[in-house]
């Protein structure tokens, strides 16, 4: 089973990351591009440098993080950082809405990140 949630470490911890329909609309309103051209940007390695943080923003209010919270913790873990620290989690956030996330291995992630080996062989098997 296929979501469209990512889940990955950002500032402090792990997080949940979702480009939810409202979201996704946000992001093409602010770009002014569709998920399409935005996701081509992505992959071509051809995106404004800012959309990176709107991703990741986006994605932390649609993962279910308060608004201001997501823009505090973009200002603080991912402005003025080199884009090669920035680029994999909102490519991540993106991809995950493009193509989906195995349900089964966030499952195995999330449980190796909190140290519970025993959730994570239970979900791998």
């Amino acid at each position: 089973m296929y979501k469209i949630t990512h889940t990955g470490f950002f500032g402090d911890r792990e997080r949940r990351f979702c480009l939810t329909d409202p979201m996704l609309a946000e992001l093409e309103r602010i770009t002014g591009l569709g998920v399409g051209a935005l996701y081509f940007q992505f992959v071509n390695l051809a995106y404004p440098a800012n959309v990176l943080t709107d991703v990741i923003r986006l994605g932390l209010i649609g993962g279910g993080a308060d608004p201001e919270e997501a823009k505090r913790l973009c200002e603080t873990y991912a402005a003025n950082r080199p884009l090669s620290e920035v680029f994999p989690l909102a490519f991540d956030v993106m991809e995950a809405r493009w193509s989906g996330v195995d349900a089964k291995d966030e499952g195995t992630k999330a449980a190796a990140a909190s140290g519970d080996l025993g959730a994570s062989l239970s979900v791998a098997a």
